[in-house]
């Protein structure tokens, strides 16, 4: 390895699951442009199961945001937040990247002391205060695996093919098939909706959805199943209420990983802006995505 190649890479992307999934090509870049370098990457512990087993990742920091956020009024938590910010300077990056451009990531960015911090020009909260390489985003990069790969190429790596590669779980591909069995689904020949999101206005109206199903059943038969969290089970519910088909509700069901398996043997995925519906691009299983206040130009299935 070249002297001048960076040794240590660390990516700044706790969140949330959607935007983590549109920033692995930039990690396959950086990867292939810097074989002998070891990436590490900070996320939240609910999204970190989506990367854990990555291949191109050598260490996952764990950013507790929920535990953090009371460091000022308790004593546990102001350790941990000095165990984190230890454990980021004493890291020895030569190149760190803040994908999430608000200002507690631009912070964690500085802490590292790394001398080639690249972030957005135009962050949030004055985070690019912090950033040592404020990387404009200019039209022929508005989709942010563009714009994401644009800060890579700043720091001296090569585009190539554009790679969404996500690590397989055996434990977690078999524990869906018992899964899909126990409620009848063939395993050769479903279909899964994801009628939620974490922000209301993103969410097609479920009647919507029931609708659809009914029509997919009708002309090519097979199985519904519809997936999210727990919290999304009710209107799941209101869902298979609405429709004539019977749909598999297996919100809360699934862990992330399973989550990723149950979409890799879907036939078909239709889904709203969000983090499963770029899963399923990421898979590159045939899918349909909903778009509402969001745009498309910025967030659409990469190259589909």
């Amino acid at each position: 390895m070249m002297s001048n190649e960076p040794k240590r890479v660390l990516i700044i992307k706790p969140s949330a699951l959607g935007d983590i999934v549109l920033a692995l090509p930039a990690l396959s870049a950086l990867k292939h442009s810097f074989p002998e370098a070891s990436i590490s990457w900070l996320v939240r512990p609910e999204f970190a199961p989506l990367i854990t087993g990555h291949p191109y990742i050598s260490d996952i920091i764990l950013f507790d945001r929920k535990q953090l956020s009371k460091w000022w009024c308790n004593a546990e938590s102001f350790k941990a937040l000095r165990s984190l910010i230890s454990q980021l300077k004493n890291g020895q990056f030569d190149l760190v990247f803040d994908f999430q451009g608000l200002l507690r990531t631009g912070y964690f960015a500085w802490v590292t002391g790394c001398k080639k911090r690249f972030g957005m020009a135009g962050a949030r909260e004055f985070a690019h205060l912090f950033y040592t390489d404020k990387i404009q985003q200019v039209q022929s990069d508005i989709h942010l695996v563009d714009y994401y790969l644009k800060m890579a190429e700043a720091a001296g790596a090569k585009r190539g093919d554009i790679e969404f590669k996500l690590p397989e779980d055996a434990g977690a591909a078999e524990a869906v098939k018992k899964l899909l069995k126990s409620q009848g689904v063939s395993l050769d020949k479903y279909f899964v909706i994801i009628p939620g999101a974490a922000r209301p206005e993103k969410i097609w109206p479920p009647e919507r959805f029931a609708q659809l199903a009914d029509k997919i059943v009708s002309r090519f038969g097979g199985a519904i199943v519809a997936a999210g969290s727990k919290g999304e089970r009710e209107n799941i519910e209101k869902l298979k209420a609405a429709a004539k088909s019977n749909i598999v509700n297996l919100a809360g069901q699934t862990s992330l990983k399973e989550l990723i398996a149950l979409l890799k043997g879907a036939m078909l995925v239709v889904s709203n802006d969000t983090g499963p519906g770029h899963i399923a691009a990421a898979l590159n299983v045939p899918i349909v995505m909903i778009f509402g206040p969001t745009n498309p130009a910025r967030l659409h299935p990469y190259n589909r």
